[in-house]
């Protein structure tokens, strides 16, 4: 497989990894009871994928854009760093520098919108979203595990 996409495989299974270790916990009311546990993961599952969607189009204020500005412009560079440094071990420093930056610049972005790359904790941003989603949907989160 080739170098840069391989390195953008292993990003994003790094990042759903990080993503699925944190999940809302939802207390046992009549809506969880009725509608069951297959029912409710689904709507876990959509009001995590809404939340993400919305914090990656942008749906955060003007400091929080600047941090994912910071974090993405430092991500790029260092990943052109790396991916230089890498590529002209192995014969093509200039491939090696693109695809360093792309991978990180998408991981500083992710890790901005998900509260820090590695980090298993989404941010109060992201779990407030989910946690307002399920309420509206009848459930109670009380807490995140």
């Amino acid at each position: 497989m080739h170098f840069a996409k391989r390195t953008t495989l292993l990003l994003a299974l790094a990042l759903c990894a990080g993503c699925a270790a944190s999940r809302p916990v939802l207390y046992p009311n009549e809506q969880l009871q009725r509608d069951g546990g297959a029912v409710a993961e689904r709507a876990v599952n959509e009001c995590l994928g809404l939340a993400e969607r919305y914090l990656a189009a942008g749906g955060v204020d003007d400091e929080a854009a600047r941090q994912v500005a910071g974090r993405t412009a430092t991500g790029a560079a260092t990943g052109a760093a790396t991916g230089a440094v890498a590529g002209a071990f192995y014969g093509g420093a200039g491939r090696g520098a693109a695809a360093g930056a792309a991978t990180g610049a998408t991981a500083g972005f992710v890790s901005s919108i998900l509260g820090g790359f590695g980090s298993r904790e989404p941010s109060p941003t992201y779990k407030s979203f989910v946690d307002r989603c399920l309420r509206e949907r009848g459930y109670e989160p009380i807490g995140w595990e």
